[in-house]
């Protein structure tokens, strides 16, 4: 078992393929990425190091708030570790959200799974500036006027992912390895 776990939950499959390809460069210190909905929680806390991914649903939400969703990942999930002890833990975020279309609440849902994971005395690491991108609110976003994590916004901005992921990598291997 590799020290770095991967869990993501996915709406479209997005997050998905941005979870594989950060654990295609990280190289074999990371295990394959976990759909949380098939995740347990021993798995999750198997793992001192953790990279969660989510996307951004409706206002500011995860994956599986909204009661008629068929997708019931993150929000399932985040009940079970609400319990969770996550002292000595370290986690990173990574979410996707689509800064142009929906403006009021780009990458909100980083917040949710930020905010769980503190108050459970899980360490965060891999902040992100606010730089390069457009949009109105973000709940995502620290007093430092950084992201709680990596932004990624695969409809407007594609392009710039790979270079994104290959810099908030390294800020992480420099802050656990």
């Amino acid at each position: 078992m590799a020290t770095i776990g991967i869990f993501f939950g996915s709406d479209t499959g997005q997050t998905r393929k941005v979870a594989k390809l950060i654990h295609q460069k990280l190289d074999g210190i990371a295990d394959a990425p976990l759909d949380v909905r098939r995740a347990t929680s021993e798995q999750f806390l198997s793992y001192p190091v953790l990279l969660l991914g989510t996307p951004t649903l409706g206002d500011g939400e995860l994956p599986g708030v909204d009661a008629g969703s068929q997708y019931d990942s993150w929000q399932e999930f985040t009940d079970t570790l609400s319990e969770a002890d996550l002292t000595g833990k370290t986690v990173a975020l990574f979410g996707l959200g689509d800064q142009l279309n929906y403006s009021k609440n780009f990458v909100s849902a980083m917040r949710i799974l930020y905010d769980l994971v503190i108050s459970r005395g899980a360490s965060v690491v891999g902040n992100w500036p606010r730089e390069g991108y457009k949009f109105s609110f973000s709940a995502a976003l620290l007093e430092s006027n950084e992201f709680v994590g990596l932004p990624l916004d695969q409809e407007n901005q594609y392009d710039l992912t790979e270079e994104r992921i290959d810099s908030w990598l390294e800020k992480i291997k420099q802050a656990v390895l």
